[in-house]
């Protein structure tokens, strides 16, 4: 059995059920059981079709070894994460995140809420599940345990949200994960919901589960115009991530959503060490040194993210890609405690969203450019050659700064790709700088 076309490098994906079946799960389920050695593991899923024939199989894996299993249903992936760090079990998650329906995959923990990634486990996992494995004389114990009430009461004691004012907030679920915690978390805040989408479909009738695509945000925006809302809050499809919209109907960055989240951080314990990844805006490095923190830079993924967190006791780690990691949910990601961080930045101010952001809004972004390269190496080659002036930084790909720009560009790990990221002070310089970056990678 060959696993490598839906082991990625940090977790399982792949399509149901040509590609991800149970008794592919089962197998993996096993495996997982096998490398992590611990006594019990957690399961949960979210509202995908196959999800619970799936997390059924995933849990009869992990029986076969004599483990035990607490199976926690219906949850979001933060919420998995914080039922691995309070019960400290190796947690598993049925879910394919953002990914169309027809799609399913398995994001994997150790105790409290450790990363398992390629160089973590992941490559282990694969190895043991190819082969098969025996099982073991007797099997583990199935408890089931509802942790939403639990979850909701960690999310807000590690937010302190004593001094929230009323808020309007229109919130998008696409039919995710989403419309089971948000609710259960801003029922008990001086909140105003307009809700979207709350009802678990993975079908996702409405619009794809995906917020980093600005085509997916265009309900949330009218909704926020239509209800004189303060905020807008999109979800992706296991709540893990959440993206910004401000009153007017722009969008925040993953970068200004970090460096916002991290100042707010910062007030709480100031001090604090925040990790960052690289392609973040150079605003979250500036931030956190202005506001007397610790700015520490590292790869892209969530597994360098939580593995630097964990050695330096870093407070808050944030990518770009919309992850938003805190030590006091074991280190792990959560879409809903940045969401709460955000409305405590917006209660804290008399303006409006677009005024706490607009001192965050100090450079022009290309975005994720992506073009598909067959040799990475040689087109990074030729970015190093003809950026050969500017500082360059080969810790992820390439990264060069310049004074007034700079750029990086990483190959995919799972596709032909070459991703390019621009930043400037000048949109106009910063526009031109992406074009000639991009007819280089086109000639590699």
């Amino acid at each position: 059995m060959d696993l490598s076309p839906i082991f990625k490098a940090y977790d399982v994906r792949g399509v149901y059920p040509d590609q991800l079946d149970e008794i592919t799960v089962r197998r993996i389920g096993a495996a997982f059981a096998h490398v992590t050695r611990a006594p019990g593991v957690v399961v949960g899923r979210d509202m995908r079709v196959s999800s619970e024939p799936l997390a059924a199989a995933f849990r009869e894996g992990v029986l076969t070894q004599g483990v035990d299993v607490v199976d926690v249903g219906l949850v979001s992936t933060d919420a998995l994460y914080f039922a691995s760090g309070e019960f400290d079990m190796p947690g598993a998650m049925l879910t394919a995140s953002h990914n169309p329906g027809k799609y399913n995959g398995i994001k994997m923990c150790r105790q409290k809420a450790a990363p398992v990634g390629e160089e973590t486990g992941l490559r282990e996992i694969r190895q043991f599940a190819e082969e098969g494995l025996q099982d073991a004389p007797s099997p583990g114990t199935l408890t089931e345990q509802d942790v939403l009430e639990r979850f909701v009461e960690h999310c807000l004691r590690v937010v302190d949200v004593s001094k929230m004012r009323p808020l309007k907030v229109a919130v998008d679920a696409a039919n995710g994960m989403g419309g089971l915690v948000v609710p259960a978390v801003l029922n008990r805040l001086p909140v105003e919901v307009i809700p979207l989408y709350f009802e678990l479909d993975g079908s996702f009738p409405n619009h794809p589960a995906d917020p980093i695509q600005p085509e997916n945000l265009v309900d949330l925006i009218a909704a926020i115009r239509e209800n004189g809302a303060e905020l807008g809050l999109a979800f992706d499809g296991d709540a893990d991530r959440v993206f910004l919209v401000d009153e007017n109907g722009e969008p925040a960055s993953g970068s200004l959503v970090t460096a916002l989240v991290a100042g707010e951080v910062l007030d709480a314990e100031p001090g604090a060490a925040i990790v960052h990844n690289l392609i973040c805006s150079r605003v979250v490095p500036e931030i956190v040194r202005e506001k007397g923190g610790v700015a520490i830079r590292t790869r892209v993924g969530h597994s360098f993210i939580k593995q630097i967190m964990a050695e330096t006791g870093a407070a808050f780690g944030g990518e770009h890609s919309g992850h938003y990691y805190f030590r006091d949910n074991f280190g792990a990601d959560s879409g809903i405690l940045c969401a709460l961080y955000v409305m405590m930045a917006l209660s804290k101010q008399k303006g409006k969203m677009s005024d706490v952001l607009r001192p965050l809004r100090r450079y022009w972004s290309s975005g994720e450019v992506n073009s598909v390269v067959a040799d990475q190496g040689n087109a990074l080659k030729m970015l190093g050659k003809a950026c050969s002036d500017g500082s360059q930084d080969w810790t992820d790909g390439l990264t060069v700064d310049y004074p007034d720009w700079w750029f990086n560009a990483r190959g995919s790990n799972t596709e032909p790709l070459l991703r390019l990221n621009v930043e400037a002070r000048d949109p106009a310089f910063g526009a031109a700088k992406t074009k000639e970056l991009l007819e280089i990678i086109a000639t590699s």
